[in-house]
């Protein structure tokens, strides 16, 4: 049996909706970690959906570390105003900022870039996300289009260190 607590602790984890987390515990017998398994699979498939739609709204957000020596700039692009707006997509710009100043992607993804590079490291898309290593930024972004229903795209970054060129 579903208790509300779960559905309560795995709705704080996901994001996702209530039925949502209702219905991935009921179907996992309430083992909240194969739920929250669900619920990814769930949002994943539902971000291919909406990857072909355009996306011309949206954010630049700045980051800049303790001790003024190292900034980045996020531009984060959606489909509405509406969107652009919520708290969803400025703590998103706001983490995809810090990851930028933390670890100094070269590249967006992994197109086109040389051979001899990582793209766990030098693609921002695929590092693995500062605030939990399991997941790569590319998994909150997309945890994050799940949860407000528009496709969302880091269109660019720049990232500034002093004495750097």
């Amino acid at each position: 049996m579903t208790t509300t607590q779960q559905i309560k602790a795995l709705r704080e984890m996901t994001g996702a909706g209530i039925m949502d987390c209702k219905k991935a515990l009921e179907k996992t017998k309430g083992d909240i970690d194969g739920a929250r398994e669900i619920l990814k699979k769930r949002g994943f498939a539902k971000a291919e959906k909406k990857a072909h739609r355009e996306v011309r709204q949206g954010l630049v957000e700045a980051y800049i570390h303790t001790g003024g020596r190292i900034g980045a700039l996020v531009e984060v692009n959606c489909e509405s105003d509406f969107v652009a707006h919520t708290d969803e997509l400025k703590g998103l710009a706001h983490d995809l900022a810090m990851q930028v100043a933390a670890t100094a992607p070269s590249f967006l993804s992994s197109d086109g870039i040389p051979k001899e590079m990582d793209p766990s490291e030098d693609c921002l898309l695929h590092q693995p996300f500062i605030k939990d290593p399991q997941r790569t930024v590319q998994d909150l972004i997309t945890e994050t289009i799940a949860k407000v229903g528009e496709n969302i795209k880091v269109r660019r970054f720049a990232r500034f260190e002093l004495g750097r060129e």
